[in-house]
């Protein structure tokens, strides 16, 4: 099948023509509807079809291509049924090359080799995958070197000039050039900067075929793009004129009108033609009817630039061999899943990170800022809850006493602080609870930069003084309406941000969640915790803490606390997930506990997800702990049993609640209630001479109002009546 892919490049570089790739979502509008959909773009002259597979958090597409996934799955279709799409097309008089389009995480649950075998069989030709990272690539592309299929590498404006080099060798049909920053969307202009791209890449890529996509949508683009390209894609603005096809039986003929008012061709495959047309008719059924085929060329491990490729996707580059301070993997977990788009300034990001950790002056600032933050933080026994829990010792490591009222000051600082190194003048950031996104927007006040927050909608409702907060800081925050309408959501929308805005802005990721090196950035600032911890129940005590316990969401707090603990076999790791209604039902947020390895934001971790590799919508009282995924590093720590979890559900959270407020006149967070009551069921288990330290995240003001909403609900579980 990749040999029909370079052979249809090749006709249409015989025609005196750009190929004519088109772009649709699998299941979009309904799934009757793509073989028509298929054959109309065929019949309006499209040359090769990408044919999209569904994924609920597409992080690399816009607006108009996000909504088509979310349609294809609320109509149940899945990767399996995508798959079947092709082979019920090739059946109905699809002669065209078919590439399958989408996000890792469905391939890496169905079972690589399986499906590019499936995928085969059905009648594809290849595969562009918007989030492989190259240490994945290698295998991957053995396979489909394996089964004739073609892997087609996307290049962006970002790529640098030893990666194109890499990604060149390793094209072994066409590479998919992004016109631009940023996400999948129709323009009303293309980039002026296009040509001098497309000439970079040549300069690499040789005689390989060029396809160029991203902001497409007139026959006036595809123009322009085919006098210094040889393909242009489509997608956006053809999802669009589908979506207003309002009669299902119109939408083979619409389909067709729009394709042909871009191609200037309209092909009938209902009789015999002439020329190219008839050749990949017969070239098609010959490569369908056999199941071995003879590749173009061969290269051996011998060739060159074979083991230039195989050395770079082992991470091995020539000439340039690094080490990093920092590794990308917890394990099997972590990595950078990413956008293309986003590769380089990753890149950029982890150099000024390892200079900036391992530059005294950088953490002379840093500390210079304790009096404005509030370190060194406090720590305290417990001395009412102590006696309640009848064991061990409690103590509280108040990080809710920092400014903001939480720990996550201590990263957005530092991140900021990162961010002035990288000359960035803007800043954005997710929040579920609000605490990040307040603690954010204050770091960004005190320096004088922009601030934009996302934050889901739910959240929004959920989390109102927090908003307000934000708004009186200056940030600007944006309501996510999708999904969920929660923290995931939120992250989708501030990665999509970002990688449209690279030039100007910097990401601050609150939780140790994200691509490399975002877990290590985000869980080196927030070691702080663990290491006052260490010192000062060393001060009080003589010795170190038998056990620590930390709530546990994308795990920025429990990360922090933890990780200064790691080589103490003897301090017990505890962390507390979120339980909802409780983990037998599909309202909770315990990633941990009752979640399975996937790929989620940027990184391989345990994500709730269902069978199919989509993520699941997730559920707590608590808004900073209702997240489908958790740090690589927590997942590695699960794995090797170096960190024990357990879920509290939103009835036993609202006691650790109820016990910190009448006991100890402290009002916690409700994500910290969550650590409160599983550190109070721990001591229960443990000796008078024992001590517990609880991570008190942050405080519980934000919380109240919800509190008061769910209590009515809750709170006769927990015998807890507050009505006059």
């Amino acid at each position: 099948m990749s040999a029909f892919l370079k052979q249809r490049f090749a006709e249409c570089k015989a025609d005196g023509r750009p190929a004519f790739v088109t772009f649709v979502t699998a299941g979009f509008p309904k799934p009757e509807s793509t073989v028509d959909i298929m054959l109309g773009m065929q019949a309006g002259g499209v040359d090769v079809i990408e044919l999209g597979m569904p994924f609920s958090d597409p992080i690399g597409d816009g607006p108009t291509i996000q909504k088509s996934n979310t349609i294809a799955l609320e109509n149940g279709v899945t990767t399996r049924q995508t798959i079947d799409m092709v082979r019920q097309g090739r059946a109905a008089g699809v002669t065209i090359p078919v590439v399958l389009m989408g996000y890792y995480n469905p391939i890496m649950i169905y079972g690589e080799e399986q499906f590019i075998k499936d995928a085969r069989a059905a009648g594809a030709s290849g595969f562009i995958i918007v989030d492989f990272p190259p240490e994945e690539a290698i295998k991957f592309r053995q396979i489909c070197t394996k089964e004739d299929m073609s892997y087609i590498p996307l290049v962006a404006p970002s790529t640098t000039n030893s990666r194109l080099e890499i990604l060149s060798k390793i094209a072994d049909s066409f590479i998919y050039v992004v016109s631009r920053m940023g996400t999948t969307g129709a323009l009303t202009q293309m980039s002026e900067e296009l040509p001098a791209l497309c000439a970079r890449v040549r300069k690499y890529s040789g005689d390989t075929p060029l396809a160029v996509g991203f902001g497409i949508s007139t026959p006036e683009h595809f123009k322009a793009v085919g006098a210094i390209a040889d393909g242009a894609v489509i997608g956006s603005r053809l999802v669009t004129v589908i979506s207003g096809v309002t009669d299902p039986k119109d939408i083979l003929a619409e389909t067709k009108a729009f394709c042909s008012s871009i191609s200037g061709r309209i092909v009938e495959t209902t009789t015999h033609e002439v020329g190219p047309i008839a050749d990949s008719q017969e070239a098609a059924a010959s490569i369908l009817s056999k199941k071995e085929v003879s590749p173009t060329a061969v290269v051996t491990d011998a060739d060159p630039s074979a083991k230039l490729a195989v050395d770079f996707l082992n991470g091995i580059v020539a000439k340039e061999e690094k080490t990093h301070t920092f590794p990308a993997r917890f394990g099997e977990f972590g990595g950078q899943y990413v956008p293309e788009a986003l590769f380089d300034c990753l890149v950029e990001l982890e150099k000024v990170f390892e200079t900036a950790v391992n530059d005294p002056s950088f953490w002379e600032e840093y500390r210079s800022y304790y009096p404005y933050i509030g370190r060194p933080g406090k720590m305290h026994l417990a001395p009412r809850l102590t006696k309640h829990a009848g064991g061990a010792n409690i103590w509280l490591k108040r990080e809710d006493l920092n400014h903001t009222g939480s720990h996550k000051i201590n990263n957005a600082l530092g991140q900021v602080l990162l961010a002035r190194r990288l000359g960035k003048t803007e800043i954005i950031a997710e929040t579920g609870a609000g605490q990040h996104g307040v603690a954010t927007a204050t770091i960004a006040a005190k320096f004088g930069m922009k601030c934009t927050v996302y934050m889901g909608a739910e959240d929004v409702r959920r989390q109102a003084l927090n908003v307000f907060r934000m708004k009186l800081l200056g940030a600007s925050v944006v309501a996510v309406d999708a999904g969920t309408r929660t923290l995931r959501d939120a992250v989708n929308e501030a990665l999509r941000s970002w990688v449209t805005n690279l030039s100007t802005t910097h990401y601050v990721i609150g939780s140790a969640i994200g691509p490399h090196p975002f877990p290590t950035i985000v869980r080196t600032f927030q070691s702080i915790i663990g290491n006052e911890t260490k010192q000062q129940m060393q001060e009080y005590k003589g010795k170190l803490p038998d056990a620590v316990v930390a709530c546990v969401g994308g795990g920025s707090n429990s990360s922090g606390m933890f990780y200064p603990f790691v080589e103490d076999k003897s301090v017990k790791l505890l962390g507390v997930e979120a339980g909802g209604d409780g983990v037998d039902t599909d309202r909770h947020s315990a990633t941990i506990s009752a979640g399975s390895v996937g790929v989620l934001h940027g990184n391989k971790t345990y994500v709730i997800q269902d069978a199919d590799g989509q993520i699941r919508d997730t559920y707590s009282v608590s808004a900073g702990l209702d997240y489908p995924g958790v740090g690589p590093e927590l997942s590695m720590w699960k794995d090797t049993g170096r960190a024990d979890f357990i879920a509290a559900t939103d009835a036993q959270a609202l006691q650790g609640f109820r016990l910190l407020c009448e006991l100890e006149g402290i009002i916690p967070a409700l994500e910290s209630s969550h650590a409160i009551y599983g550190a109070v069921e721990l001591a229960k288990t443990m000796s008078s001479d024992q001590d517990i330290v609880i991570c008190l995240s942050g405080r519980g003001d934000k919380d109240v109002e919800s509190v008061a909403e769910n209590l009515p609900r809750l709170g006769p579980m927990i015998g807890w009546d507050l009505r006059f």
